[in-house]
């Protein structure tokens, strides 16, 4: 173990620079007692409303469901909701095809509802975050309408159009993310228009202060009914090269049969940062926290999503993470420690609704659910604050369909074989043991896999032993302990080829994580003699993981969580 007592003072001092960074982020964020604004120590919690609860037993989940379940969330440590898309929507890409951003779907309920849910929320002491599609309306929205309707209409510079190179020949060779060339022609004026995903979601035109003026008020207004944050989809596409050049090509083909280009001329450019900017100083004028959808290749990419001075985003996801597809210690210590020394606070994601489950993505097929509570300790007890995503704290798993005539997902019905879809990771929240798992009494829109006879909530409830009781008992500790919620972060016994283990100090308080990430029993001496600390007492452990004086003896995945004793 590293010198634990002659880095106290190197630890401390990030802290408090850690401390000074994070308020600084905004003039008008409310901080807690430490100083830090409410987000930073805030558990969020992704929701696809589609499945989570279905209150009118139509098989889709609503509003009114989401709300019949604050309770749950409370007790289990949600600090914050995330919602995917609720917003009137033709569902082509289920609600990231938005028709309306200042209304509710009816499939989802109404207004009202939504009114209802933020009360009810607020007085549970959970912030509302909405998901935000930034870079593109649905072709059904009123501003798409009018702008295709002729060459000189209002809305016509809202999104990209332009003449083809030729007949039938698109304007440049870019490829949509979800297949075919990214370029429509609509037959009404005889020009394209620019689509990064489906040709129903075609792209606003940023590059037009009339179309970042209307988002920007979309933000103001939902801010006012109740909202604290929004979760910024796909934020790298937002721009193109106004002269649209080609983009490079790679050697292959895609799932959907297109030659692979390097997407160089239709994301990240550098305008991007100027909405980011824009957007995060309506958010400081309302309390509220910027979460982005940011694909990065390295901590300096996502540096660059925090902004000078942490003038950007707040939380900018680090899907870095969720790429360590395997339980390695070694790509594990790579990543946390590179996020950690980011130049803002970080975030970690394990799954969400675009994400192969962690369930499946680390499990062996044997020792699952151990591997579950492994994840859980993991990500809930970094210096950080961690996105989760519904059904992860019970174990689900990921059920993709078996037959194409089953998907529902437009990118496994394009793509099948070779891509099946997301269908898979968006099945119906499992609740109890009862027919559809609780979710609903009519059809649920996606098939309740028969994994809810074995995980599902009312039962893991019953059961110390079980994967959601572990989710609820670290949550508690993640928020009643100040090492974990304001401590720094160092890796200790680095060159340990099965256990990842780390330090966390907050004054002359420590917390010591211990994850045995191999099926063998192992054991870690934390080499405590001389360094200040007489020993370790157990705090949360899985199994018959225990210490003894400086030695954490560990079960096969089993998990470690002790505090450092003088």
């Amino acid at each position: 173990m590293k010198n634990i007592i002659s880095g106290i003072a190197i630890f401390l001092i990030c802290a408090c620079v850690l401390g000074r960074s994070a308020s600084a982020q905004s003039v008008s964020t409310a901080a807690d007692a430490a100083g830090n604004p409410w987000w930073q120590n805030a558990v969020f919690y992704e929701i696809y409303p589609r499945s989570f609860a279905d209150s009118n037993n139509d098989g889709v989940g609503d509003l009114k469901g989401i709300t019949s379940k604050l309770d749950y969330l409370k007790e289990l440590g949600v600090d914050a909701i995330w919602i995917s898309p609720c917003f009137p929507s033709p569902q082509v890409d289920f609600g990231y095809d938005v028709s309306d951003y200042e209304n509710i779907d009816p499939m989802y309920g109404t207004m009202a509802d939504f009114d209802v849910l933020a009360s009810e929320a607020k007085k549970r002491g959970i912030h509302i975050i909405l998901d935000f599609v930034v870079n593109h309306s649905s072709d059904q929205h009123s501003w798409f309408l009018d702008s295709k309707s002729s060459r000189t209409s209002a809305h016509r510079d809202w999104y990209i159009w332009r003449d083809g190179k030729g007949p039938g020949v698109p304007p440049n060779n870019w490829i949509s993310t979800f297949g075919g060339s990214a370029w429509t022609l609509d037959p009404t004026t005889n020009q394209y228009y620019y689509h990064n995903f489906y040709a129903a979601q075609p792209d606003l035109n940023w590059r037009n202060p009339a179309v970042k003026d209307a988002m920007f008020d979309v933000t103001r207004w939902w801010y006012k009914r109740g909202v604290s944050g929004f979760r910024l989809d796909a934020v790298d596409t937002l721009f193109e090269d106004p002269d649209l050049k080609d983009n490079p090509i790679k050697t292959g083909q895609n799932a959907f049969g297109d030659p692979i280009e390097e997407d160089k001329y239709n994301t990240k450019l550098p305008e991007v940062h100027d909405v980011l900017r824009g957007l995060r100083k309506v958010a400081d004028e309302h309390n509220a926290v910027l979460i982005g959808e940011t694909w990065t290749a390295d901590v300096a990419e996502l540096n660059r999503y925090y902004g000078e001075g942490n003038n950007e985003l707040q939380l900018p996801m680090d899907f870095l993470f969720t790429k360590v597809d395997k339980l390695s210690p070694a790509e594990f210590r790579k990543q946390i420690a590179a996020v950690d020394g980011a130049s803002g606070w970080p975030t970690f994601v394990i799954s969400n609704h675009d994400i192969v489950r962690s369930y499946d993505r680390y499990g062996d097929g044997q020792h699952n659910d151990q591997i579950a509570k492994l994840i859980a300790a993991l990500y809930l007890t970094l210096r950080g604050t961690p996105i989760m995503y519904y059904g992860e704290e019970i174990g689900m798993k990921t059920t993709p369909p078996t037959r194409p005539e089953d998907v529902k997902d437009p990118i496994g019905r394009t793509g099948w074989p070779k891509e099946k879809g997301r269908d898979g990771e968006r099945t119906p929240m499992q609740w109890d043991s009862s027919e559809n798992a609780g979710f609903t009494k009519g059809m649920p829109w996606l098939p309740v896999p028969d994994t809810y006879k074995t995980h599902n909530v009312a039962d893991e409830l019953k059961d110390p032993d079980s994967v959601l009781v572990f989710y609820k008992n670290v949550l508690k500790l993640r928020h009643t302990n100040a090492a974990l919620l304001d401590g720094s972060y160092a890796a200790i016994n680095e060159n340990d080829a099965n256990v990842l283990s780390y330090v966390r100090l907050y004054k002359d308080h420590g917390v010591v994580v211990a994850l045995n990430m191999s099926g063998s029993p192992q054991k870690v001496n934390l080499e405590l003699k001389g360094k200040g600390f007489a020993g370790v007492k157990a705090l949360l452990v899985t199994g018959k993981s225990s210490a003894k004086g400086s030695e954490v003896s560990l079960e096969p995945f089993g998990v470690f969580i002790g505090e450092l004793r003088k």
